[in-house]
């Protein structure tokens, strides 16, 4: 592994975050959603990787999802998204930054992750696919790349139905 830091996002970290999003990204949307998103919501916690000379390689943001259920509704939180500047990829920096996201999110009480991402890469870190506990993003029944960590031992009971992500998600 590549030696990385992982630290708070700044204010002055807006113009390296916005290029990392667009040289990870196939298009400006992700960068544009971290904008829309940015001082929105609470909690939120954005965190840069940035490397030994200071440049920012990384980056990764969790907001509020909401849980809707004909029971009761219920919120968690949303990873989404991570990007790593290309030349970096591969050496690290995104399980620096998952593992640091998901040590953020216990330290504030947070119980339940979700990810839309690949259905591969996130069980590493404790996901799984959320429909196998009863949850689901855009429509009901299996979605591969739709995931949950339980960051404390029960945090799924009682919780099921559709994950609806901040409104600024929409524009993706």
């Amino acid at each position: 592994m590549t030696e990385v830091r992982v630290r708070n996002e700044s204010p002055g970290d807006v113009p390296a975050v916005r290029r990392v999003l667009c040289s990870a990204f196939p298009t400006g949307a992700e960068a544009a959603l971290v904008d829309a998103l940015r001082g929105r919501t609470d909690p939120q916690i954005a965190l840069v990787a940035e490397s030994g000379d200071g440049e920012v390689v990384g980056h990764i943001l969790f907001t509020p999802v909401e849980i809707r259920s004909p029971e009761s509704d219920s919120r968690a939180i949303g990873l989404a998204p991570m990007a790593v500047a290309p030349a970096w990829q591969r050496r690290g920096v995104g399980e620096a930054l998952v593992e640091a996201g998901l040590a953020a999110c216990r330290a504030l009480g947070e119980s339940l992750v979700v990810v839309l991402g690949h259905p591969t890469y996130y069980p590493r870190f404790g996901f799984r696919p959320a429909c196998d506990a009863g949850l689901y993003y855009g429509a009901p029944g299996p979605n591969e790349a739709f995931l949950i960590c339980e960051l404390k031992e029960g945090a799924l009971r009682g919780r099921r139905g559709e994950v609806r992500y901040h409104a600024a998600f929409d524009a993706l």
